[in-house]
């Protein structure tokens, strides 16, 4: 019989941002442009594509690139619960980076 155990998640970095309605366009940029259409003015809301489908993030939600480069929301109170901000506190999308994520964009779509 299998017995329940504690587990700890590993310490990993990530890259994210606040949504804050604003800055879609700074978003669209860093996600290489996989949020869809860009909107003109303030927006409550943005789509993105996940591993799991399309998600919704609304004001205040954290955008994260996660470990296999893949985009998803968090809400505001968990994302505070989980993670804290690195000393190397800015990134850029390395070129590999880029070109690992238009292959995925390209797989995706075909």
């Amino acid at each position: 019989m299998e017995k329940i155990k504690k587990f700890r998640k590993k310490p990993v970095e990530i890259e994210a941002i606040q949504f804050n309605g604003w800055n879609f366009g700074e978003i669209n940029d860093w996600m290489l442009g996989i949020t869809g259409i860009y909107p003109s003015c303030y927006q409550e809301t943005m789509v993105i594509e996940t591993l799991e489908g399309n998600m919704v993030a609304n004001v205040g939600d954290y955008i994260i690139k996660g470990v296999q480069g893949e985009f998803y929301p968090c809400k505001p109170d968990i994302f505070e619960q989980t993670y804290d901000e690195s000393p190397e506190a800015t990134f850029e999308n390395s070129p590999q980076e880029v070109e690992l994520v238009i292959k995925k964009q390209h797989e995706n779509r075909h």
